[in-house]
């Protein structure tokens, strides 16, 4: 891996006489999302004559929503929460950095086989870089231990962060992503019961506000940052009464929502969904245009 590419290889498609249709696969959460807004518009502005839904599916039908995709013909779906990691049994093939990490946030289709990839990761990377923030030599503390939690172990560690402190409800699943980066799994009360020197937090989880769960805003409210943090980084967006976005503040520390990561693991999707490259304004302006 190496430069832009990143491992990545181009799905071709048909973009021109075809109307192709596109989807995003999660549980309720699905139609909370700002990929479907995006992506319309960016289709709208760029002439791909396509269209991109949301899709609810049931945890136990999965299965069978891979099996969906090729009756209906569906040209590539976006997978998040809860099945990144649900889908990668159901993949004819999956990309090397798919595999690395363990999740699939992206399906391409090519006739009737399915490949899976992992664009959260090269989305991360652009994130950083667009806001200036390099890694290396850097110690991050990663919140939560699902796919998005693997896809930044694997983003931190690529990127030489030095060490890598890995927290959530699950030890077990805690465990496994620091082991792939190298890194330490600490409990929550291990958490709170230090000051950890670190430069970066990752909230990879799903949880930001107090509504999301009482449990992680308290921990939120109690974990000491050290004078050392500069970047608290949230995947998740829209979420009122951030506290992870306000203990960034109280703490005079850089916040960044998960929008950007957003806008650029989309306009790699896209690539791999239509082989067009466009430019990262034209997502920009869509995701200021759906917020």
């Amino acid at each position: 891996m190496a430069g832009k590419s990143h491992d990545f290889t181009l799905h071709q498609s048909s973009y021109g006489k075809e109307h192709l249709v596109f989807c995003i696969l999660s549980d309720q959460r699905v139609f909370s999302s700002k990929a479907p807004d995006i992506y319309n518009q960016v289709m709208r502005q760029t002439g791909i004559n396509g269209s991109y839904v949301p899709l609810m599916v049931d945890p136990d039908k999965i299965g069978q929503a891979m099996v969906s995709l090729r009756t209906f013909h569906i040209a590539g779906a976006s997978v998040t929460v809860p099945f990144k990691e649900a889908v990668i049994p159901f993949m004819d093939s999956v990309s090397e950095s798919a595999a690395i990490i363990g999740a699939v946030n992206t399906i391409a289709r090519n006739k009737d086989k399915l490949k899976g990839y992992n664009t959260n990761a090269i989305g991360l990377m652009d994130a950083f870089e667009d806001i200036e923030f390099d890694p290396a030599g850097k110690n991050a503390l990663i919140i939560g231990a699902g796919g998005a939690a693997k896809a930044a172990a694997f983003v931190l560690k690529w990127l030489k962060a030095d060490k890598i402190f890995v927290v959530s409800q699950s030890e077990a699943r805690s465990r496994q992503v620091a082991i792939q980066a190298s890194g330490e799994f600490l409990s929550l009360e291990d958490l709170l019961d230090q000051t950890l020197p670190v430069d970066l937090l990752i909230n990879a989880s799903t949880v930001s506000s107090r509504e999301d769960s009482a449990k992680y805003a308290d921990m939120a409210e109690k974990l000491s940052l050290s004078h050392r943090c500069r970047l608290i980084l949230d995947f998740n967006y829209g979420r009122k009464q951030n506290f992870w976005q306000e203990k960034a503040k109280k703490n005079h520390v850089q916040f960044q929502d998960g929008l950007l990561t957003l806008i650029h693991q989309a306009r790699n999707t896209l690539a791999l969904w239509t082989g067009l490259e466009i430019e990262t304004d034209v997502f920009k302006k869509a995701m200021e245009a759906a917020v």
